[in-house]
């Protein structure tokens, strides 16, 4: 039992951001109701409701869990990576959504669509459980473009040249679904993408090679001695 906890000890950063990042996020949904800038542009308006995009959008939970597991079992470096990219980029999502309340009125009345079946009914329970509230940035949209930048980066992924290429398609289809659901207004997708830029250098750009520079020189210095 030592040496399993020892060995998985990462989990930790795990476990403690997803309850951190739960209560902060319940407690926005639980008070954000009304009084919120409403976001909305030109674009949503051409975009056509679709209930088929349902299906992309509820494999982001599978998307996100799987390429944080596979770094979790496979690269303790991919994997710290990979959260400090994920969870950099959430918790400014969550900061922006309590200094600037925001959410959408974009759903349309499923009852008066003219067709029923069970892809709707998914989408009606989806609307039932999440709010339309704090949309802007889209979280959806941030980690599903930072998971393909993990992917990108990991060398170990890099000899399976289909994954890639496979994950680039699926978050396609993710960050589509967001607005064909009218979950999320094209906006909130855009704000995504500028945070995923700007964050990038911390965790992969410039900034990671830096300190990756130093800790070497460290290490040749103390293996010198």
């Amino acid at each position: 039992m030592k040496q399993l906890v020892q060995k998985y000890k990462h989990a930790w950063l795990l476990l403690a951001y997803g309850l951190f990042y739960l209560i902060w996020f319940v407690l926005l949904e639980s008070h954000v109701t009304h009084e919120y800038t409403s976001i909305h542009i030109w674009l949503d308006d051409l975009v056509p409701f679709n209930e088929w995009f349902v299906i992309p959008y509820f494999l982001w939970f599978v998307f996100i869990a799987v390429t944080i597991g596979y770094f979790f079992f496979t690269s303790r470096s991919d994997y710290y990576r990979c959260c400090a990219y994920l969870f950099s980029g959430m918790t400014v999502c969550l900061i922006i959504y309590t200094l600037w309340p925001n959410g959408q009125n974009l759903r349309p009345d499923l009852d008066s669509l003219g067709r029923d079946n069970l892809l709707i009914d998914i989408v009606r329970m989806l609307y039932g459980t999440d709010t339309s509230t704090n949309v802007c940035p889209s979280i959806h949209v941030y980690n599903s473009i930072a998971a393909c930048v993990a992917i990108y980066h990991s060398e170990s992924l890099r000899r399976h040249r289909f994954v890639f290429p496979a994950s680039v398609v699926l978050a396609v289809l993710i960050c589509l679904s967001t607005v064909f659901l009218k979950q999320h207004s094209v906006f909130d997708g855009i704000c995504s993408i500028v945070l995923i830029v700007l964050l990038y250098p911390l965790v992969y750009g410039f900034v990671y090679q830096r300190v990756q520079a130093r800790q070497k020189q460290k290490e040749r210095r103390v293996n010198q001695v």
